[in-house]
């Protein structure tokens, strides 16, 4: 069965980027490979992944074995923190570029802040040649607070993305207003929860009800209809099938309020002032 392609939004600079992408953290290169390959004959033409999953050169793999033309596709990738300089984000670059075996990346991302080196507002000011030098079409950050944005805009610097924690149990309302006031897209990570009872709490499970889907893919409805860019992770294809295939039905009004008052405290969410890679 193949799904519609997910719709696209529009970045600040003009790059079209796929509302909603195949995740791919914590398979190895051989479960990647199968798991793109999969993901693009049903439909997906956004994939997710970073130098820190060990993980870019089966994404390549992946993308090879499904046939499916490199201008077609759109592909993420983050750096770790041994590259935070000027010189060497453009290192990282390259260094992606080779284990995924493709000229071009479509979205760069800064995996973590790590604010204790003081180098992220430096690098980010750097990759925008990256942009120049056709290496990337759109850069981004994630993981960052807004105090870390904030330190980004004082160099005017914005970032086309900043993908973060988000789900209706971490709404991130702070940052998500910063997003759009500055014209960011919001990417989300672990859109579905990460091992919590999200998807059994009665305002999802009402609206899956309601809706005849599954509690996940009113959980992606709510990201997308939100206007974020979530990044489910799934090695199996009728799982993938599924995550895709929640476009085609919209959450009401009296919906979408239920689960935006899910928010709630989580103290072992993780805290980039203090955790990075």
């Amino acid at each position: 069965m193949t799904v519609t392609p997910a719709p696209s939004i529009t970045l600040s600079n003009g790059v079209q980027m796929p509302q909603l992408g195949l995740g791919t953290w914590p398979m190895n290169d051989t479960e990647t490979a199968a798991a793109v390959a999969s993901a693009i004959g049903l439909g997906y033409r956004h994939i997710d992944t970073a130098e820190k999953y060990g993980n870019e050169t089966g994404v390549g793999e992946g993308v090879r074995q499904s046939g499916a033309s490199r201008s077609d596709l759109f592909i993420t990738t983050k750096f770790c923190r041994q590259w935070h300089s000027a010189d060497g984000v453009r290192q990282a670059c390259e260094a992606s570029l080779k284990r995924l075996g493709m000229d071009y990346i479509d979205l760069f991302l800064m995996h973590w802040p790590n604010p204790e080196q003081d180098q992220y507002v430096e690098t980010v000011g750097a990759m925008s040649r990256l942009i120049d030098a056709g290496l990337v079409r759109a850069i981004g950050v994630s993981n960052f607070k807004t105090t870390h944005l904030q330190r980004l805009f004082d160099a005017d610097l914005v970032p086309h993305v900043n993908q973060i924690q988000l789900d209706p149990y971490h709404l991130r309302a702070d940052i998500v207003a910063v997003h759009r006031a500055k014209g960011i897209a919001t990417g989300a990570w672990s859109p579905l929860g990460r091992g919590s009872a999200m998807l059994s709490d009665p305002a999802i499970t009402a609206a899956a009800e309601h809706h005849d889907r599954t509690p996940a893919q009113v959980v992606l409805r709510w990201q997308t209809q939100s206007g974020y860019v979530p990044i489910p992770k799934s090695s199996n294809p009728s799982r993938q099938t599924q995550n895709l295939d929640s476009f085609d039905f919209t959450l009401s009004e009296a919906e979408m309020t239920a689960m935006n008052a899910l928010d709630r405290p989580d103290p072992g969410m993780l805290d980039s002032d203090v955790f990075g890679h």
